[in-house]
């Protein structure tokens, strides 16, 4: 859901909680949102940090219309919309990404060559040094495939988080570029300096406080994905 003219307003709680990106890159310059929906999180993001530049990645184009006609979507010189392939884009040259939020997946519609090992590591070294990619995943009974995708983001990132969004079956997956010693006060008090300087319409720093929990252990269930184990049809087959 979004409310034209109000960019500050993240009505869907998981688009709020995947905010916790700024708490891991609070001064990103160059941002990735892979998914467009109505434009929420980018023209958020386009708000809240007015120097940095946002690329939007949507397979549809008809998706963008609609943004920009019922949504107040609207492009400028730092937030630019790609009609494309996501995984044809990461893979391509370009410049490297501090955050990439990867919100593609649906409650029961995965776009398989976008869960994959192999395109998380081609989403890896698309991030700088230090960088962190956001992934909005569905844990629920209409998406079977919940496990393998969190031990899937696992192995492909040098640390995993999860963020249980309240009332929601969405869980937010936070993958680092590389190794990190950041601890629950730490991102804490990051998260504080974030709503101090950005002016932020929520507490970022209580949705760290309660929901943060660092993956430290490998996960047993499920299996890893691959673009091998895919489907004829390049969908995820059941287990």
């Amino acid at each position: 859901m979004v409310w034209p003219g109000e960019p500050l307003r993240l009505e869907l709680p998981y688009t709020r909680m995947a905010m916790v990106a700024l708490a891991f890159v609070p001064r990103p310059e160059n941002v990735l949102a892979v998914g467009l929906g109505g434009g929420a999180i980018p023209m958020f993001l386009r708000a809240v940090l007015p120097d940095t530049h946002i690329d939007v990645v949507e397979v549809d184009a008809g998706v963008v219309e609609a943004a920009k006609q019922h949504c107040g979507f609207r492009e400028d010189a730092l937030l630019e919309a790609h009609v494309a392939d996501a995984r044809t884009f990461i893979e391509a040259e370009g410049a490297p990404y501090d955050i990439i939020f990867l919100d593609a997946y649906g409650a029961d519609q995965i776009p398989g060559h976008l869960a994959t090992r192999e395109f998380l590591g081609a989403v890896r070294a698309r991030l700088t040094r230090g960088g962190a990619v956001v992934g909005n995943v569905w844990e629920s009974a209409a998406n079977p495939h919940y496990d393998a995708m969190v031990r899937t983001y696992q192995v492909s990132f040098q640390g995993l988080s999860l963020f249980e969004v309240p009332t929601s079956t969405n869980r937010i997956l936070v993958g680092l570029e590389g190794p990190s010693r950041l601890t629950r006060e730490t991102l804490v008090e990051r998260a504080r300096r974030v709503e101090r300087e950005r002016k932020l319409p929520f507490r970022l720093s209580t949705l760290v406080a309660q929901r943060y929990r660092p993956l430290t252990r490998r996960v047993g269930r499920g299996r890893v994905l691959t673009d091998a184990g895919l489907g004829p049809d390049g969908l995820i087959p059941d287990e």
